[in-house]
């Protein structure tokens, strides 16, 4: 997946052939907010318009712009991957939640 980042907003970026553009999706919003460009620097450019616009919205209104996040929720998953999930936290030593939370973090670090 390919990202753009502008003042700590993340956009989700792809390419529209039908189109001849690239696309950008402003992520983890309370709404939608989305933006076109033919090359990186016009992408870029239209990012910081579409999110000035959308904060501009989200002010005016009252309105959290960034969607919140609770830090809980739930996962479903096969009961013979729990089954190894327990036993892995149990030989190391840490709970479950713990494990996730490493491999989760690993996979998203960056």
């Amino acid at each position: 997946m390919n990202l753009m980042t502008v003042d700590g907003y993340h956009a989700k970026i792809e390419y529209d052939q039908e189109l001849d553009v690239f696309s950008g999706e402003i992520l983890g919003l309370s709404g939608g907010a989305d933006f076109y460009g033919k090359n990186p620097k016009e992408l870029r450019t239209e990012f910081k318009k579409s999110l000035q616009v959308f904060l501009d919205v989200c002010k005016e209104k009252g309105i959290e712009p960034r969607r919140h996040f609770s830090g809980k929720f739930n996962l479903r998953i096969s009961p013979e991957l729990h089954e190894r999930l327990a036993i892995e936290a149990q030989a190391q030593g840490k709970s479950i939640n713990t494990l996730a939370q490493e491999a989760l973090q690993e996979r998203v670090a960056s």
